[in-house]
């Protein structure tokens, strides 16, 4: 299920990755007096009043500058604001009111974006000070929210206001009962080439549907084997003299593409290789609990011989060996060869991640497990395992009930692990093992 984006934007050093931190519960952003010190855009989740929510924290905005890395990250927060649902504008009472924030709240309105303005270092305990009150010359339907995001207090109004705002918020995507297929990957890895040659080759495309708040366009698309819809991110290219940005761009749209997807392909261009940037790409659907295909594209330009295959596939296993279980599939989306493959692969993941099995199978596998490799012990004291059962799918879900959950070493959660894939198979699909002491709060 998708969440709603909330995307925190404002002047560089008005405390932003202070609140974004404080929003979230851990310290992800670098925090310093310095503007300009949030450069590309940081992803975090919170909950609150039973909403999950993402929160991104985005560079300072400064609308005339001509500094080429401050206009660099007015574009990425630019970006920020029209993939968010919910928009806070963060203020500095202590500089007051200053022309930018006139521009940007200008900018925020056009948008058209539910917007909760946040005037930050409002610290003192009892009435805002007298500077707050300027900004509701802002003319924002809310409003403003008066915080100390270093001290925490207002956060609570704060994700109140955004919660209400998304109130007619929907996922979309669960109205559709096609898969939806996120095709990722770094810019000219062949993603836009790949969709085309799917529907150029299939000829039934029923629509083309806009994302509805996300800047994606969505491809539907129907065959023999199934029911589709691509979520594109293709389009990431950028003239830029700056190297980074690039890579800001398309870890940007994988974050959305992901977040909506049931599948993802994860596309490696086969003639410059895995890279690092293909490996933090893969770790966003990883991480998500993705069902994801490894797809090599151009295979057709590489000379080959008895050993690239093993050679190439040996790389890909390394660079991604927090990912086994991703089947690799080599493509040439010119030519088309292999192409057709991918739609059974595609349903074969994605019905391997909605695999449930019983708890009475469950633990005769466990059981043989145990016997095979007995659980570790610690200075005389022995890991035992009472049981296990599935709580959920999509990546399926696990909670294995133990004695003690500091002797389960991740090895041995591994061995399990690996011990339910040679069973169930559970192909192109991670698995979250969930470790509790019996007797432990299950919610």
């Amino acid at each position: 299920m998708a969440k709603p984006i909330i995307a925190i934007v404002g002047r560089p050093n008005v405390g932003k990755s202070t609140l974004f931190n404080k929003l979230i519960g851990e310290r992800r952003s670098i925090v310093e007096d310095t503007p300009g010190v949030t450069r590309d855009r940081i992803y975090g989740e919170t909950e609150w009043r039973g909403k999950k929510m993402i929160v991104v924290d985005t560079g300072g905005i400064e609308p005339k500058s001509d500094n080429i890395i401050l206009a660099q990250m007015r574009e990425q927060a630019s970006m920020a604001i029209q993939t968010a649902d919910v928009i806070i504008f963060m203020c500095d009472v202590r500089t007051g009111m200053t022309a930018d924030d006139r521009d940007i709240a200008i900018m925020l309105k056009k948008s058209g974006k539910p917007i909760v303005p946040c005037i930050n270092k409002c610290d003192r305990v009892g009435p805002p000070p007298m500077e707050f009150y300027e900004f509701y010359e802002l003319g924002f339907e809310q409003e403003p929210i008066g915080v100390s995001s270093l001290h925490g207090s207002g956060s609570g109004d704060l994700l109140d206001a955004c919660v209400e705002a998304l109130a007619d918020w929907e996922d979309t995507a669960d109205e559709d009962e096609s898969i939806r297929v996120a095709v990722i990957g770094k810019p000219n890895a062949g993603k836009s080439s790949l969709i085309n040659k799917l529907l150029g080759e299939n000829r039934l495309i029923v629509s083309d549907i806009a994302g509805t708040t996300r800047d994606a366009v969505d491809t539907h698309l129907e065959n023999e084997s199934g029911s589709f819809t691509f979520i594109d991110t293709a389009g990431i290219r950028r003239q830029a003299k700056i190297n980074d940005k690039i890579e800001h761009y398309s870890v940007l749209r994988a974050h959305m593409a992901v977040e909506r997807a049931q599948v993802c392909l994860l596309m490696i261009d086969a003639s410059t290789g895995i890279t690092e940037q293909d490996e933090k790409i893969a770790g966003i659907a990883h991480e998500a609990g993705k069902a994801t295909i490894i797809v090599v594209n151009k295979w057709d330009l590489i000379e080959k011989d008895n050993s690239t295959f093993n050679e190439f596939n040996n790389k890909i296993r390394t660079a991604l060996a927090y990912m086994p279980y991703a089947p690799i599939l080599y493509i040439s989306a010119k030519t088309g060869q292999r192409v057709k493959d991918l739609f059974e692969r595609i349903k074969f993941v994605h019905n391997q991640a909605l695999l449930r099995i019983s708890t009475g199978m469950l633990n005769d596998v466990l059981g043989d497990a145990m016997i095979r490799v007995q659980p570790p012990t610690d200075r005389g004291r022995r890991l035992k395992i009472y049981y296990m059962t599935q709580i959920s799918v999509a990546p399926p879900t696990f909670v294995i009930f133990c004695n003690n959950a500091e002797l389960f070493h991740f090895s041995y959660q591994r061995y399990i692990e690996n011990c339910l894939r040679e069973t169930f198979g559970f192909h192109g699909t991670p698995i979250k093992l969930i470790i509790r002491m019996k007797g432990e709060d299950n919610d």
